[in-house]
């Protein structure tokens, strides 16, 4: 275990209730990050979370959609998920699946549920790019459940690690130098706790999938479905009141100017206009 002296505890900062709005083709969805609650934390766009066993509020999926300037990452805990693109890039997304995406210079893909009932469950995140790397060919890093990274602790817990290092040198599957991503999915028998360390200046976010968790003191809670945005520190310590799983996601800040445009991410306006132009104009891969 990599053990820091003078360690700074992170405390929680911030609790998000998230918007329940739908996208694609009606999915509903509870966007996290990417609403008037929280615009963005940089170097993260967009967090949403998809969670219903009604067939209505998923099936219509997230027909053909271009994407340039950022990454998407989907992680599926349920359901399945079949995904094509513009670069003829096929496959199924299944529960513990990982897809991370870099769209880069351009890519349209869709997102279709392969079920008609059952439960659909899952996340996706957006991260953004640097202007140096916006530009870039369009890649994927996909791992299957049996491919990501678990790692059991002497207290019950489990942690998978999709990106990044855990305090006990377990590595995710997935490189990401942009940022240096971390995001794991850790399981916590109640009362015990788990740490990370994590860079000082990374923006940090939990999502609590289930249960409750006590973030740094422990009158600091935070319940089912909420995001907790974390102050800044080198370390996070957490303690699960009740049985709880959670996901951990850090990432350093691009402090790069941000301009949107829909599925679009670029650092000016113009570069925005011209991934239209260039869409509209089939001239955009």
């Amino acid at each position: 275990m990599v053990i820091k002296m003078n360690t700074q505890i992170r405390e929680l900062k911030t609790v998000i209730t998230g918007l329940s709005t739908s996208d694609g083709d009606g999915v509903k969805i509870t966007r996290m990050i990417g609403s008037p609650e929280i615009n963005m934390l940089d170097p993260f766009l967009l967090f949403d979370v998809f969670e219903s066993d009604k067939a209505n509020d998923y099936i219509g999926g997230f027909p053909d959609h271009p994407h340039r300037g950022f990454e998407t990452v989907t992680y599926l805990l349920s359901g399945r998920l079949r995904h094509k693109d513009s670069a003829g890039h096929e496959g199924v997304i299944e529960a513990g699946d990982v897809q991370w995406m870099t769209a880069g210079k351009g890519i349209i893909h869709s997102e279709m549920p392969e079920q008609e009932e059952g439960l659909l469950q899952g996340f996706q995140l957006w991260v953004n790019l640097p202007a140096k790397d916006k530009m870039q060919v369009p890649a994927y890093q996909e791992f299957p459940a049996n491919q990501i990274a678990v790692e059991q602790l002497d207290n019950g817990a489990e942690i998978r690690v999709i990106a990044g290092v855990s305090n006990n040198g377990t590595i995710g599957p997935v490189i990401n130098t942009t940022v240096n991503a971390v995001y794991m999915d850790v399981s916590l028998p109640a009362e015990q706790s788990f740490e990370q360390n994590v860079g000082i200046d990374d923006h940090v976010f939990i999502f609590v999938i289930e249960g409750q968790l006590s973030i740094g003191e422990p009158e600091n809670l935070i319940n089912r479905r909420r995001l907790g945005i974390l102050q800044k520190g080198d370390q996070l310590k957490v303690t699960a009141t009740e049985a709880t799983r959670f996901l951990l996601v850090a990432g350093q800040p691009l402090n790069e100017p941000v301009a949107r445009g829909g599925p679009f991410v670029m650092n000016t306006k113009a570069e925005v206009l011209q991934a239209f132009n260039d869409f509209q104009n089939n001239t955009f891969l």
